[in-house]
C-alpha cells in the first residue's frame, strides 16, 4: 500500500490542507505532489491526476492497482475508514453525526467567507470591510465552535482531533491572517490548531512558497 496526495499551493489551497491534516493524523507514510495553481497550465497539470480537474487528490496504490479519490471530504472519509485506529470521527454515534454535520456545513457553506477571506496562510493583512453576509457567516462559525467546545470540553471541537477540525483548519488560518476578533475559547482553539505539528509544517512550506515567489 502506498499513498500519494496531490495538493495545490500550500499558501492558498484551503481544500488541500484539509486532507493533508487527516493524512498526517493517520500516521501513515505518504508522498506529496504540489501542483502550482493560478497558472495557464494548472488545469492540465491537475487533469493528469484526476478527471475532476481539481485538487486535492489521493492516490492509493494497492494490490497492483491505483485507486483515485478526489474531493477533500471524500478523502478524509476514506482515510477514516482505512485507518480506524486514528479515530478521525468521535466514538459516540450522535457525536459522530454532529461532527459530520459540522464538516458538511463547512464543505458546502460560507461562500462569503471564502470570497472575502481567501486563504493566505502565512501573510498577515488588514481586516477587510466585511459584507453583512460575511459577518453573519463568521458569527455562525463562532457560534458552532463555541457550542462544540462547551459541549465536548476538549482541546478540539469534539474532544479529540477529528475530521471536523480538518475541515475548519483553513478558517483558523483565515482568522489569523485577517485579524478576525473572536471570544477567548475560540481564539484559544485557533491557537491550538495553529500549533499542531502538521499545521506548523504546512506553514513552513507556505512560507517557502512565498519566499520563492510561487504564492
Amino acid at each position: 500500500m502506498a499513498y500519494t496526495l496531490i495538493l495545490g499551493n500550500k499558501d492558498w489551497s484551503s481544500w488541500s490542507l484539509r486532507p493533508y491534516l487527516a493524512m498526517r493524523a493517520t500516521g501513515a507514510p505518504f508522498q506529496e505532489i504540489v501542483v502550482r495553481l493560478r497558472l495557464p497550465e494548472s488545469k492540465d497539470a491537475i487533469l493528469k491526476h484526476s478527471p475532476a480537474g481539481k485538487v486535492p487528490v489521493l492516490k492509493i496504490s494497492e494490490g497492483g492497482r491505483e485507486h483515485i479519490v478526489w474531493d477533500s471530504l471524500a478523502i478524509c472519509e476514506t482515510l477514516a475508514e482505512r485507518h480506524p485506529e486514528a479515530k478521525l470521527w468521535p466514538d459516540d454515534p450522535f457525536a459522530r453525526a454532529e461532527a459530520r454535520s459540522y464538516s458538511a456545513e463547512m464543505h458546502s457553506g460560507f461562500p462569503d467567507v471564502r470570497d472575502q477571506l481567501s486563504m493566505d496562510f502565512v501573510r498577515r493583512v488588514p481586516t477587510p470591510d466585511l459584507r453583512d453576509d460575511t459577518r453573519a457567516q463568521i458569527a455562525r462559525i463562532i457560534e458552532a465552535w463555541m457550542q462544540a467546545l462547551s459541549s465536548y470540553k476538549g482541546d478540539f471541537l469534539f474532544g479529540r482531533f477529528s475530521i471536523a477540525d480538518c475541515m475548519y483548519a483553513p478558517v483558523c488560518s483565515r482568522f489569523v491572517t485577517y485579524g478576525i476578533e473572536t471570544p477567548k475559547p475560540v481564539s484559544d482553539y485557533v491557537s491550538r490548531m495553529m500549533a499542531l505539528p502538521a499545521m506548523r509544517d504546512w506553514a513552513n512550506a507556505s512560507q517557502a512558497e512565498v519566499d520563492a515567489g510561487i504564492s
